[in-house]
């Protein structure tokens, strides 16, 4: 009789903060200028002189007048020779806006943000990490917008590194991560928003382009955060429409454009009639009876909302002739 094996599963889904690298930057120790300077000049003194004295010894040793002594002195300066090299290796020079993250054997020993010439763990491995600010432009993205309208959508993200450490081993790669999650956040706000006008409550991308932009730097740098970046700035670069309903949307533009027109010449049609027959009467021009009223209102508004230029008519009779 078989019996089928039970899966075990686990209770957390694997990729939780669990598994992150728990590191955190902190300063490597290094020598500021002037004493790696000095720490120099003793080196290459300690390596000039033993190689005197060690070509000296050799030089008896040749002649025969060699003693104990002499193969002493000439070990002592062979060793001093061999860690005034190791030594040479802990001297750095660091350009401003760069840091550099230091290993010794495999072990994070610290960053070094200092600028010019230093002295440092000799024999360790320091890699560059730029602290500058940069930018990059994502790619254009197609996406559903809100209602559901497929858009064209990029933007410009501002950023630099904050914790070297956190760059350097938490992600493979902290350029091509921000790009990626980059993207990623630039697509989920644009579903999250109408394109034109607001919906449910929510801004449009087109109309409010500050608080977008302000909601797409949160979301970058939470999710960059893992990887000791900050987000400086973002900024929506392009916005339009997809080319399948690009024209579709630009006639349902221009139609709320003409309608918002004739409400705004309505209005003040409307006003100018009211005022036209308030002086009127306020000046005992011409008596008006209702019927007369409506045909002169009929008219004026004729007149004002008119597209083309009007033709006037003169009646030269009564107005029922």
């Amino acid at each position: 009789m078989s019996t089928t094996p039970t899966v075990k599963v686990a209770a957390d889904p694997v990729g939780h903060s669990g598994i992150r690298v728990d590191v955190t930057e902190k300063r490597a120790w290094c020598l500021p200028t002037g004493l790696a300077i000095v720490a120099l000049f003793i080196v290459i003194a300690a390596i000039i002189v033993s190689s005197w004295f060690f070509i000296q010894g050799a030089i008896a040793q040749d002649s025969g007048s060699a003693t104990t002594l002499t193969g002493i002195i000439m070990a002592g300066c062979a060793i001093v020779i061999l860690v005034s090299v190791i030594m040479l290796s802990g001297f750095i020079v660091i350009s401003p806006g760069e840091s550099r993250v230091v290993q010794l054997f495999g072990t994070y020993k610290g960053t070094i943000r200092i600028t010019g010439f230093g002295f440092t763990y000799p024999l360790s491995s320091r890699k560059k990490v730029s602290v500058r600010v940069r930018n990059f432009e994502t790619n254009e993205t197609k996406v559903n917008d809100y209602s559901g309208n497929p858009i064209n959508i990029a933007a410009i993200v501002v950023w630099q590194v904050a914790d070297t450490a956190k760059a350097q081993f938490s992600v493979e790669n902290y350029v091509e991560f921000i790009k990626s999650q980059s993207e990623s956040a630039l697509r989920h706000i644009a579903t999250q928003h109408p394109y034109d006008f607001p919906v449910d409550g929510r801004s449009s991308l087109r109309g409010s382009t500050e608080d977008i932009s302000i909601e797409l730097a949160n979301e970058v740098a939470e999710r960059v955060s893992v990887a000791g970046l900050e987000i400086v700035e973002t900024r929506i670069s392009s916005l339009s429409y997809a080319p399948e309903i690009a024209q579709a949307m630009l006639q349902r533009q221009q139609a709320a454009a003409i309608v918002d027109a004739r409400e705004t010449i309505v209005d003040g049609a409307v006003s100018m009639v009211e005022m036209a027959l308030d002086q009127l009467e306020q000046k005992n021009i011409v008596d008006l009876d209702p019927e007369r009223r409506a045909a002169m209102v009929s008219n004026l508004l004729v007149v004002l909302c008119s597209d083309g230029q009007t033709q006037p008519v003169i009646n030269a009779g009564g107005l029922y002739q």
